[in-house]
């Protein structure tokens, strides 16, 4: 089936607005990918490495207290720590806000999609009520330069930052025979090594064993990260001498994270890998049950390009199956509501100048009613693709009562209902739909009731 400018915004971006054009061809979709990338710049996110309040400003405001505690200093110390807690409780609505705006305002939702899927792919979660605000900056900084470049720089960057060393507890693993563990009587942690293995690159079913994980997990002791330093490489608590993990030796002299980063670029372009990467992507974008004869194609691409992630994609867009009418994915929370704005055409202003009590009641509370708490998925594994996860009674009235209610409070002329299904749904909305929206009481019921059809949530 030819290239659909509506199902390109639709299935593979962010989805139609009356006032930013869609792609004209899957060609052009990955050169709007390729180029520069325009959304973080009308609506920046911070790096991890640079963002405010950062772990070592938590450091030392503690540090601050303890060292006042009895003193006349206390109460301005106690103050400043208070100050950090609250401005981390901000800064997680703020990057929120600028996420929103980069979905609703974006001409390549391609780019947004992929980011999202990637940050789900390597997904990590606050470990303390002090580093929720720090997710948003990860993402920034280990996964949205790599989504259309190398797999295996994006794999290096998401191993050696501290969210995700911190959320798998790497900084407690331990060589067994290292001096730090001997010292300190600690040992190894596997979950990293499980995890790089069995859901970021060979995935399940692929070709490792538990004798893998193990040496893996012996490989990645000296992974670690500190609020001071970052995530950095500790030869103290590496294991001594070389491991092997499926048939490659790595290491053997002194421990270097050299040894580590040349398993995980092996590990990246790994046949079961890509694999594993490919059918997850058309899972995601286009089908439950995706056709092997794409998945196997755009795991080959992948390997000639010695897995550039953009062949992969280009293979995707290349398929005549993605383009087909039949919408089989459902739309989850986040998306939902970003494409809501972005058919509404919310304006950027109005975004970026909402107040945080506002991003609050229009996104971040709705979201965990339909059952996406925000930056909070419940496993290392991230959101589930199952339509049935989402169409949920409890999701499925959050979703009916922001479609009603929320609308009207963002917008203060909200569009005829008879334009905004085309704008929402594109030349050819399904005839109840169309029916409904001419028929509506009221300007509101009427684009509460697009928003809420099936037709909407499907993509």
């Amino acid at each position: 089936m030819p290239f659909d400018p509506t199902i390109a915004e639709i299935r593979f971006g962010m989805g139609l607005s009356p006032d930013i054009a869609p792609p004209a061809s899957a060609d052009d979709m990955m050169a709007r990918l390729t180029g520069p990338d325009a959304a973080a710049v009308i609506a920046p996110i911070p790096t991890y490495t640079d963002v405010y309040p950062s772990s070592m400003d938590f450091r030392n405001a503690s540090r601050a207290l303890n060292a006042a505690r009895g003193t006349d200093g206390e109460e301005a110390a106690t103050e400043l720590q208070s100050k950090l807690r609250e401005d981390g409780r901000a800064a997680v609505a703020l990057f929120l806000q600028a996420e929103l705006a980069r979905s609703v305002h974006t001409n390549d939702g391609f780019r947004e999609r992929l980011t999202r899927f990637w940050a789900d792919h390597f997904t990590v979660r606050a470990t303390s009520g002090i580093r929720r605000h720090l997710v948003s900056p990860y993402i920034q900084e280990a996964i949205r330069p790599h989504v259309a470049g190398s797999f295996a720089d994006m794999l290096v960057a998401v191993v050696g930052s501290p969210m995700m060393i911190l959320f798998l507890d790497q900084h407690q693993s331990m060589g067994p025979n290292s001096r730090t563990a001997q010292q300190r009587d600690r040992g190894l942690n596997e979950n990293l090594a499980r995890e790089l293995l069995e859901l970021h690159t060979l995935g399940v079913g692929g070709g490792y064993t538990q004798t893998d994980v193990r040496e893996l997990a012996e490989l990645l002791t000296g992974v670690t990260a500190n609020a001071q330093r970052g995530g950095y490489f500790r030869a103290q608590q590496a294991e001594p001498g070389a491991e092997t993990v499926l048939g490659v030796s790595y290491g053997g002299g002194d421990a270097s994270l050299d040894h580590v980063t040349a398993a995980l670029r092996d590990l990246a372009v790994h046949p079961d890998t890509a694999r594993h990467l490919a059918h997850k992507l058309a899972v995601h974008f286009v089908s439950p049950e995706p056709d092997d004869a794409v998945v196997q194609a755009m795991a080959a691409a992948y390997l000639d390009a010695d897995g550039d992630l953009s062949a992969m994609y280009d293979v995707l867009l290349q398929d005549e199956g993605s383009w087909s009418p039949e919408a089989l994915k459902v739309k989850q929370p986040f998306d939902f509501i970003a494409s809501s704005m972005r058919a509404l055409a919310v304006p950027l202003d109005t975004i970026l100048n909402a107040t945080l009590q506002d991003v609050r009641r229009v996104a971040q509370r709705p979201l965990s009613v339909m059952g996406q708490t925000w930056q909070s998925p419940v496993g290392p594994d991230g959101w589930s693709e199952d339509a049935e996860n989402w169409i949920t009674p409890q999701g499925m009235a959050g979703r009916i009562t922001w479609s009603m209610k929320i609308p009207r409070d963002v917008l203060d002329d909200l569009p005829d209902p008879r334009d905004f299904v085309f704008h929402a749904l594109g030349p050819t909305p399904p005839e109840p739909v169309l029916f409904a929206a001419n028929a509506a009481e009221t300007v509101s019921d009427g684009i509460g009731i697009v928003l809420a059809s099936a037709a909407f949530q499907r993509r």
